[in-house]
């Protein structure tokens, strides 16, 4: 009787972590493409709108480095997205972005990166809206 007791445990704990490790993203992206690359750019502008003096600048770039980590990881070897201009472009942000974080995690974001990362923002959309 205890033999199946512990079994039956054991069944139950293997359903319910299956399901629980089935339910939704920790990471915040959908699976979706063109969801997860709007909902990136959302947050990464938000980031670079925030005033360096803001007291959620530090939270705010933790979040942005961490969905910049996850996007790549998620995207960069899926061969149905990899040859997308909206891709291209978007990692070409990222990079100039996440090399920033890295080599200056204390200085403010100068003005003619804002520029470029808005203008590639900018052609990341309108890739999306054509499908590419």
């Amino acid at each position: 009787m205890k033999r199946y007791w512990s079994r039956l445990l054991a069944l139950v704990l293997v359903v319910a972590i299956g399901l629980m490790g089935c339910s939704g993203s920790p990471d915040g992206l959908s699976g979706d493409y063109r969801q997860d690359t709007l909902t990136v750019l959302n947050t990464l502008r938000h980031t670079l709108e925030l005033p360096d003096d803001s007291p959620e600048k530090a939270a705010a770039q933790a979040q942005a480095r961490q969905q910049i980590n996850t996007f790549a990881a998620r995207y960069q070897r899926d061969n149905s997205v990899a040859g997308l201009g909206s891709f291209t472009t978007m990692r070409t942000a990222l990079n100039s972005l996440a090399g920033h974080y890295s080599s200056y995690p204390n200085r403010p974001i100068p003005k003619k990166l804002k520029d470029r990362l808005e203008m590639e923002f900018k052609q990341v959309e309108m890739s999306l809206q054509r499908g590419a």
